[in-house]
């Protein structure tokens, strides 16, 4: 078995579909960032354990929980509230917890926009460790998102959660990554020095490429147009439909974001 904890801010419109996807899972935990609507009576009454941290990162949001709340579990699952379980992840999520070689698996999502699967411009399958060991296992910050220290050992597991990237709808995503873009600003000024084998963009594992695409894209002049090319055009976001579309300018914008995050750091220094 397993345990599964969720991070929360004012979830009350996603979290009912979360916590019904994990119907097979005996010790739901809800990490909350201090909510003002619903959403802890909501956990509470889906019979959910509550705790409260102040959100500083996802990484020290994810650890705290590994390492200070009680799992009933040995393995936990991480999810957020706009996120869901599926039939063939419970199951193989089921087998993996008696493995002993791995500290953690890492799962793709299929990323649900305006209702359907955008696969191509979501550059999927991109993989984040998400069923772990705890205690033990460690997150580091990344950007405005979290991967797996380098001392973890993982493995990939076939089967997806679904992400509902639009469900609090257009202007409450471009809020979010407005936010987003500034802890990406701030690895882009990490990085502007380091060098990047281009090699990466060529290796058989998906998570190195899109990594090696990440890194490279911080010297990469026009960056909004160039994103609008890369999902929509080389990675097929066309075949994605009206959705595909949508979505791709929402990441050029996004890209702009960065852009603009960068130049404003510059002036300031």
């Amino acid at each position: 078995m397993y345990s599964a904890v969720i991070l929360t801010l004012n979830e009350e419109v996603a979290l009912p579909a979360c916590l019904s996807s994990l119907r097979g899972c005996d010790d739901i935990v809800v990490l909350d960032s201090g909510s003002t609507d619903s959403t802890v009576a909501i956990a509470k009454a889906a019979g959910a354990r509550v705790f409260t941290r102040s959100f500083d990162n996802f990484a020290a949001q994810r650890n705290f929980a590994l390492t200070q709340i009680p799992f009933a579990n040995a393995w936990v699952l991480n999810l957020d509230a706009d996120e869901r379980m599926t039939p063939g992840l419970e199951a193989e999520c089921q087998a993996a917890t008696s493995r002993t070689d791995f500290d953690g698996f890492r799962i793709a999502p299929k990323m649900i926009f305006e209702g359907r699967w955008v696969k191509h411009c979501s550059d999927y399958p991109a993989y984040q460790a998400r069923l772990v060991r705890a205690p033990g296992f460690e997150f580091v910050q990344v950007g405005h998102g979290q991967r797996e220290s380098p001392s973890m050992k993982v493995e990939n597991l076939r089967e997806n959660y679904l992400h509902d990237i639009s469900i609090y709808g257009e202007q409450n995503w471009l809020e979010k990554h407005r936010r987003y873009a500034k802890a990406e600003a701030v690895r882009a000024r990490q990085n502007a020095g380091a060098t990047t084998p281009w090699t990466g963009m060529f290796s058989p594992d998906p998570l190195t490429r899109r990594r090696t695409l990440k890194s490279l894209s911080f010297k990469l002049p026009f960056r909004g147009p160039a994103r609008f090319i890369y999902q929509y055009v080389l990675r097929r976001g066309f075949l994605d439909g009206r959705q595909g579309l949508r979505y791709c300018i929402l990441l050029a914008r996004y890209e702009g974001f960065i852009s603009l995050e960068i130049a404003n750091m510059r002036e300031k220094k």
